[in-house]
């Protein structure tokens, strides 16, 4: 059986989303990428279980202000969600909050709820840390991500547990539209234990989804 969904990644330009889409579908790590004009699209290909193939559209969405009157017609049809932000840049990250309500304006999932999105804080592998745990737990509950985590896209760290989770959720939804995620909405991802099958819980208060 294959299934195929499309996954935005949106978030401000210059956070990493062209560089964390290379990384996840080839396994590479391009330190300096073009400029991503209107949108960019990429194929991942999982073979979820030995009877079940998942083939996830990534579409990159240009960063800069002058193509969001164009969103709209990228989110169409949506499944999932990926929102970046430096986690060095505090712009990038009050702007967390325009993407969030931009993407649940535009796009819904079947039951009309929002579609499930992951925030990421990229850059981890940088010292001069910007935003607190704390700051980031807070707007992650307020706006209804389905959880949030840390990730450094240059060191490959928590790039492919993230997408695994994000799976998990898409497949939920279109399994069974009332059924509802084992995990506390906007909580931290432990990505420690990402590959587990049962569903996560939620113990500690600075880490997201995974546990």
């Amino acid at each position: 059986m294959e299934r195929m969904f499309k996954v935005l990644v949106i978030g401000d330009s210059g956070v990493g989303k062209t560089a964390f889409v290379n990384q996840y579908v080839s396994g590479h790590y391009r330190g300096i990428t073009k400029q991503t004009f209107g949108v960019a699209f990429a194929l991942k290909v999982i073979q979820w279980t030995d009877a079940e193939t998942v083939r996830l559209q990534l579409w990159d969405i240009a960063g800069q202000e002058r193509f969001t009157s164009m969103t709209r017609v990228y989110y169409k049809n949506s499944a999932g969600c990926v929102l970046m932000f430096d986690i060095t840049d505090r712009q990038s990250f009050h702007n967390v909050v325009k993407w969030k309500r931009d993407l649940d304006s535009k796009v819904s999932s079947h039951d009309g709820d929002p579609i499930p999105c992951i925030l990421l804080a990229n850059k981890t592998d940088l010292v001069n840390r910007a935003i607190s745990y704390e700051e980031i737990q807070r707007l992650s509950q307020e706006h209804d991500f389905l959880c949030w985590t840390e990730v450094s896209v240059k060191n490959n760290v928590n790039i492919s547990e993230s997408m695994r989770y994000l799976i998990k959720a898409i497949l939920s939804n279109e399994t069974d539209f009332e059924m509802s995620m084992a995990v506390e909405t906007g909580s931290y991802l432990d990505l420690g234990d990402a590959e587990n099958e049962d569903e996560p819980t939620v113990e500690k208060k600075r880490r997201c989804c995974f546990s």
